[in-house]
Protein backbone atom coordinates (compact mmCIF):
# COMPACT_ATOMS: atom_id res chain seq x y z
CA UNK A 1 0.00 0.00 0.00
CA UNK A 2 3.21 2.17 0.66
CA UNK A 3 4.65 1.99 -2.95
CA UNK A 4 1.19 3.10 -4.14
CA UNK A 5 1.45 6.73 -2.08
CA UNK A 6 5.19 6.88 -3.41
CA UNK A 7 4.18 6.08 -6.80
CA UNK A 8 1.14 8.45 -6.40
CA UNK A 9 3.23 10.89 -4.93
CA UNK A 10 5.93 10.75 -7.66
CA UNK A 11 3.57 11.25 -10.59
CA UNK A 12 1.85 14.37 -8.43
CA UNK A 13 5.22 16.06 -8.23
CA UNK A 14 5.87 14.97 -11.92
CA UNK A 15 3.06 16.81 -12.99
CA UNK A 16 3.54 19.94 -10.51
CA UNK A 17 6.72 19.95 -11.71
CA UNK A 18 5.24 20.24 -15.76
CA UNK A 19 2.61 23.14 -14.53
CA UNK A 20 5.64 25.05 -13.34
CA UNK A 21 7.86 24.81 -16.45
CA UNK A 22 4.74 25.38 -18.56
CA UNK A 23 4.06 28.48 -16.42
CA UNK A 24 7.69 29.49 -16.33
CA UNK A 25 8.26 28.99 -20.30
CA UNK A 26 5.32 31.05 -20.79
CA UNK A 27 5.98 34.11 -18.58
CA UNK A 28 9.59 33.92 -20.22
CA UNK A 29 7.67 33.93 -23.86
CA UNK A 30 5.87 36.94 -23.12
CA UNK A 31 8.91 39.10 -21.93
CA UNK A 32 11.15 37.49 -25.10
CA UNK A 33 8.29 38.83 -27.42
CA UNK A 34 8.10 42.02 -25.62
CA UNK A 35 11.68 42.02 -26.03
CA UNK A 36 11.44 41.80 -29.83
CA UNK A 37 8.65 44.08 -30.17
CA UNK A 38 10.77 46.84 -27.73
CA UNK A 39 13.53 46.39 -30.11
CA UNK A 40 11.28 47.75 -33.21
CA UNK A 41 9.60 50.19 -30.98
CA UNK A 42 13.56 51.62 -30.20
CA UNK A 43 14.43 51.57 -33.30
CA UNK A 44 11.15 53.70 -34.26
CA UNK A 45 12.22 56.00 -31.69
CA UNK A 46 15.46 56.70 -32.98
CA UNK A 47 14.67 57.41 -35.99
CA UNK A 48 11.70 60.19 -35.37
CA UNK A 49 14.46 63.02 -34.70
CA UNK A 50 15.68 62.32 -37.98
CA UNK A 51 12.36 62.78 -39.69
CA UNK A 52 11.70 65.85 -37.67
CA UNK A 53 14.80 67.00 -38.33
CA UNK A 54 14.37 66.76 -42.23
CA UNK A 55 10.91 68.21 -42.31
CA UNK A 56 11.11 70.69 -40.05
CA UNK A 57 11.99 73.30 -42.44
CA UNK A 58 9.35 73.03 -44.58
CA UNK A 59 6.73 71.58 -42.13
CA UNK A 60 6.46 75.56 -40.33
CA UNK A 61 2.13 74.74 -39.85
CA UNK A 62 2.91 71.62 -39.37
CA UNK A 63 4.75 72.52 -35.86
CA UNK A 64 2.44 71.57 -33.40
CA UNK A 65 2.73 68.03 -34.88
CA UNK A 66 6.48 67.96 -34.53
CA UNK A 67 6.88 69.18 -31.28
CA UNK A 68 4.08 66.31 -29.90
CA UNK A 69 6.23 63.81 -31.53
CA UNK A 70 9.42 65.22 -29.70
CA UNK A 71 7.50 65.24 -26.55
CA UNK A 72 5.81 61.64 -26.74
CA UNK A 73 9.98 60.42 -27.63
CA UNK A 74 10.81 62.18 -25.13
CA UNK A 75 8.14 60.71 -22.74
CA UNK A 76 8.74 57.10 -24.09
CA UNK A 77 12.86 57.23 -23.48
CA UNK A 78 12.69 58.62 -19.77
CA UNK A 79 10.12 56.40 -19.02
CA UNK A 80 12.10 53.77 -17.64
CA UNK A 81 9.46 53.64 -14.79
CA UNK A 82 6.34 53.18 -16.96
CA UNK A 83 3.59 50.16 -16.75
CA UNK A 84 3.84 48.19 -20.04
CA UNK A 85 -0.20 49.50 -20.32
CA UNK A 86 1.30 53.46 -20.15
CA UNK A 87 4.00 52.73 -22.49
CA UNK A 88 1.42 51.13 -24.88
CA UNK A 89 -0.65 53.92 -25.33
CA UNK A 90 2.80 56.78 -25.47
CA UNK A 91 3.71 53.98 -28.04
CA UNK A 92 0.59 54.26 -29.79
CA UNK A 93 0.07 58.18 -29.69
CA UNK A 94 3.63 58.53 -31.46
CA UNK A 95 2.61 56.28 -34.10
CA UNK A 96 -0.72 58.55 -35.05
CA UNK A 97 1.69 61.27 -34.61
CA UNK A 98 4.42 59.93 -36.58
CA UNK A 99 1.96 58.81 -39.33
CA UNK A 100 0.57 62.40 -39.38
CA UNK A 101 3.93 63.64 -40.14
CA UNK A 102 4.01 61.49 -42.85
CA UNK A 103 0.58 62.42 -44.47
CA UNK A 104 1.85 66.20 -43.95
CA UNK A 105 4.98 65.06 -45.94
CA UNK A 106 2.47 64.38 -48.83
CA UNK A 107 1.17 68.17 -48.96
CA UNK A 108 5.12 69.46 -49.66
CA UNK A 109 6.56 68.75 -53.04
CA UNK A 110 10.22 69.70 -52.11
CA UNK A 111 9.82 66.92 -49.22
CA UNK A 112 8.26 64.38 -51.88
CA UNK A 113 11.52 64.91 -54.09
CA UNK A 114 14.06 65.12 -50.68
CA UNK A 115 16.03 61.22 -50.71
CA UNK A 116 16.56 61.35 -47.37
CA UNK A 117 12.85 62.24 -46.18
CA UNK A 118 11.44 59.77 -48.71
CA UNK A 119 14.37 56.79 -47.43
CA UNK A 120 13.22 57.83 -44.07
CA UNK A 121 9.47 57.27 -44.67
CA UNK A 122 10.23 54.12 -46.21
CA UNK A 123 12.21 53.02 -43.15
CA UNK A 124 9.67 54.37 -40.94
CA UNK A 125 7.04 52.31 -42.95
CA UNK A 126 9.02 49.02 -42.66
CA UNK A 127 9.39 49.83 -38.81
CA UNK A 128 5.93 50.32 -38.72
CA UNK A 129 4.76 46.73 -40.36
CA UNK A 130 7.77 44.95 -38.70
CA UNK A 131 6.02 46.45 -34.96
CA UNK A 132 2.76 45.18 -36.47
CA UNK A 133 4.14 41.97 -36.31
CA UNK A 134 6.22 42.01 -33.02
CA UNK A 135 2.68 43.40 -31.74
CA UNK A 136 0.79 39.67 -32.97
CA UNK A 137 3.43 37.90 -31.71
CA UNK A 138 3.89 39.57 -28.50
CA UNK A 139 -0.08 39.44 -28.17
CA UNK A 140 -0.01 35.62 -29.34
CA UNK A 141 2.85 35.02 -26.29
CA UNK A 142 -0.25 36.98 -23.95
CA UNK A 143 -2.88 34.90 -24.54
CA UNK A 144 -0.87 31.73 -24.17
CA UNK A 145 0.54 32.91 -20.93
CA UNK A 146 -2.93 34.66 -19.88
CA UNK A 147 -4.99 31.28 -20.61
CA UNK A 148 -2.27 29.01 -18.66
CA UNK A 149 -3.32 31.96 -15.68
CA UNK A 150 -6.38 31.79 -15.89
CA UNK A 151 -7.52 27.58 -16.66
CA UNK A 152 -7.70 24.94 -14.23
CA UNK A 153 -5.25 23.33 -12.91
CA UNK A 154 -2.44 26.05 -13.62
CA UNK A 155 -3.78 28.54 -12.52
CA UNK A 156 -3.63 27.40 -8.92
CA UNK A 157 -0.29 27.39 -9.43
CA UNK A 158 -0.13 30.60 -10.90
CA UNK A 159 -1.49 32.14 -7.87
CA UNK A 160 0.49 30.49 -5.79
CA UNK A 161 3.31 32.43 -7.70
CA UNK A 162 1.86 35.13 -7.93
CA UNK A 163 1.61 35.45 -11.50
CA UNK A 164 -0.84 37.75 -13.15
CA UNK A 165 -3.30 38.38 -16.34
CA UNK A 166 -0.86 40.56 -18.71
CA UNK A 167 -2.32 43.39 -21.00
CA UNK A 168 -2.43 42.85 -24.78
CA UNK A 169 -0.75 46.07 -26.99
CA UNK A 170 -3.78 47.07 -28.56
CA UNK A 171 -4.48 49.74 -31.19
CA UNK A 172 -6.69 52.77 -29.36
CA UNK A 173 -9.97 53.22 -30.73
CA UNK A 174 -9.00 56.31 -32.57
CA UNK A 175 -7.29 53.46 -35.06
CA UNK A 176 -9.64 51.18 -35.28
CA UNK A 177 -11.75 53.86 -37.58
CA UNK A 178 -12.27 53.13 -40.76
CA UNK A 179 -9.86 55.90 -43.41
CA UNK A 180 -11.94 58.07 -44.63
CA UNK A 181 -9.89 57.85 -48.41
CA UNK A 182 -11.98 60.72 -49.66
CA UNK A 183 -10.72 63.01 -47.09
CA UNK A 184 -7.17 62.04 -48.30
CA UNK A 185 -7.64 62.98 -51.81
CA UNK A 186 -9.18 66.51 -50.73
CA UNK A 187 -6.29 67.48 -48.45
Amino acid sequence: MTIVYIILGVISLLILFWIYNSLVGKKNKVEYAFSGMDVYLKKRTDLVPNLVASVKQYMTHEQEILTEVTRLRTQIIDGSKLSEEDRFKLENQLARKVAQVQLAVENYPQLKADNNVMQLQRALTEIEEQISAARRAYNGAILSYNNSVGMFPTMLLAAILGYRRKASFEISEEERQNVDVKSLFNS
